[in-house]
């Protein structure tokens, strides 16, 4: 049963994945008359009025009119969860689907008990077929709450993503095609079918093991040291802590001693790393803040990032470029294996980096910077009145006048705030990768500085690998064009994806699951969304980041 599930499940990442934007235009369905009962691989055809009926009835499903009738056009109003004999493979299998999702998300809302009530008795009484008004309200109620199920796991819940922060465009989802598909191939062929979104399932197999604990374990708040904790010390809280730990998966073995040893020092390292604090080994006020945050919370903000996991858009190229926010990394992707990683330097709050999606096509080594009329106003003009050299003295000049302004632009050099290149993806937010002359900030562990711009600590790791198709660009000549006196552009043969994300939680390529601050407080405004009804636990979101 568990491996039908699993070909369900793929089978509709498959057809949701490989929707495009014609499949979103509004069109008049034709109904297939070339279905008919005697070619059909059953004689249940269904009057299209009676659609119409059960959706005015039903305000659960109305708003997936357009999907119902363009779906039963699409097949001439076959039946498509009932054949000769009863209920349909088809129909089992994604009332299993549905049922092991509601457990896995802990997501009441998918489960419809009137639906549950109309299927379980063509489960049980085979005499049911006879009742065939019955039988259509359960047929269509199938539908809908198949069109919920894919809506809501999917395509993700109706918030409006912009409002929230986000500008990467959500994935498109055909609800009709992603139902027909499944109708027609009732889960046949699975390995030839794409898989689902490996960091979606993951994190989902993560939500389910923080579930457990949470129903298994007391989560009490364990009493902070004053000066905290380091190998060799003992107390009754460190047996406490290795216990939180176990359950946490940070440390396997069944230590129940009061001793800080060398396996609560690994433990506590694994830890760290993955809430991207300070890794030392020792357990002081930050770790402890941690480790006490509530589970519920946790939970919380893994449904959040679920969530933004539904709305990342098709994966049409494995080769693609990361930049998370909250991490403050980037992570580089070729052919779906991560090459390499570094850290990053991201908009500080009033001027955070704004989350989108681009394609880096340009190269610009030994960049001027073009400095922005406010920072003119604010910074260079009052330098110049004070110091007559400021100009020099920082490598700028004067290329013209903007309503009264000087315009202003740095030379290029050491001493160039872009750094001696930087990396072009044309967008409307005047965002892009650049190296910095003060790789000092890369050590610290927040690195929220920039006017919303993102600094890279290995600009030539970076520059090597978007020219690697380039034979003429080797090393040296990179770094030979990284010292010019003017600069000097390169056009991408093959511009590279690029996505400026923002998760607070993920599973990385070790299998680990990390946590981060939310640095910009987009979590808070979504839980507000999310979670209206419930706002205790809203407030644990909140205050985790105060």
């Amino acid at each position: 049963m568990r491996k039908s599930l699993v070909a369900v499940s793929t089978l509709l990442l498959l057809f949701l994945f490989a929707c495009n934007n014609q499949s979103q235009q509004k069109k008049e369905v034709a109904i297939d008359k070339s279905i008919t009962p005697a070619n059909a691989f059953n004689n249940l055809f269904l009057d299209s009025n009676k659609i119409n009926n059960f959706l005015a009835n039903d305000s659960g499903y109305s708003s997936f009119a357009e999907q119902y009738n363009n779906f039963y056009k699409g097949r001439n109003f076959e039946y498509a969860w009932f054949d000769k004999s009863g209920l349909s493979e088809q129909a089992m299998n994604f009332v299993s689907l549905l049922s092991s999702t509601i457990a896995d998300l802990n997501d009441s809302s998918l489960y419809n008990k009137k639906m549950m009530n109309l299927y379980n008795k063509f489960v049980t009484d085979t005499n049911a077929v006879r009742d065939r008004k019955t039988m259509l309200q359960t047929e269509l109620s199938l539908t809908g709450q198949f069109f919920k199920y894919v809506a809501k796991v999917y395509s993700g819940s109706d918030l409006n993503a912009e409002d929230l922060g986000w500008f990467i465009p959500r994935k498109k989802v055909n609800f009709t095609k992603v139902l027909d598909s499944t109708i027609a191939n009732k889960g046949e062929d699975i390995d030839k079918i794409l898989p689902r979104n490996r960091q979606y399932t993951k994190l989902q197999a993560a939500l389910t093991q923080y579930y457990n604990i949470r129903n298994k374990a007391t989560w009490d708040s364990i009493a902070a040291p004053a000066k905290g904790y380091k190998p060799g010390d003992s107390a009754v809280a460190i047996m406490q802590i290795k216990q939180r730990l176990q359950l946490l998966g940070d440390m396997p073995q069944a230590d129940t001693t009061h001793r800080f040893n060398d396996d609560l020092k690994a433990a506590v390292q694994s830890y760290q790393a993955r809430m991207g604090l300070p890794v030392t080994g020792t357990i002081n006020k930050a770790t402890m803040q941690e480790l006490n945050y509530p589970i519920e919370g946790r939970i919380r903000q893994l449904l959040i990032n679920l969530e933004r996991d539904r709305w990342m858009p098709a994966e049409t190229d494995s080769s693609y470029i990361l930049v998370n926010i909250p991490e403050y990394r980037l992570h580089v992707y070729e052919k779906g294996k991560q090459q390499f990683g570094m850290n990053v330097i991201v908009g500080k709050e009033g001027t955070g980096t704004v989350i989108f999606s681009g394609k880096i096509k340009y190269v610009v080594f030994s960049p001027y910077w073009n400095v922005p009329q406010s920072i003119v106003e604010k910074e260079i003009v009052p330098g110049m009145s004070q110091n007559p050299d400021y100009l020099a003295s920082h490598h700028m000049e004067i290329t013209g006048n903007n309503n009264g302004l000087p315009v202003v632009r740095q030379l290029p050099g050491n001493d160039n705030s872009l750094g001696l290149v930087k990396f072009l993806f044309p967008n409307s937010y005047d965002i892009y990768l650049h190296d910095t002359p003060n790789h000092d900030l890369f050590s610290r562990n927040n690195r929220s500085f920039s006017h919303g711009c993102i600094r890279v600590q290995y600009p030539d790791s970076l520059a090597q690998y978007l020219l690697r198709n380039k034979p003429e660009w080797t090393p040296e000549t990179i770094d030979s064009a990284m010292h010019l006196q003017e600069e000097k552009w390169v056009t991408l043969d093959n511009p590279v994806r690029v996505y400026i994300g923002y998760f607070t939680a993920w599973i990385d390529d070790a299998g680990k699951l990390n946590f981060r601050k939310d640095i910009y407080g987009h979590d808070e405004k979504m839980a507000s969304k999310l979670f209206a009804n419930n706002q205790a636990l809203n407030q644990e979101i909140t205050m985790k980041n105060k």
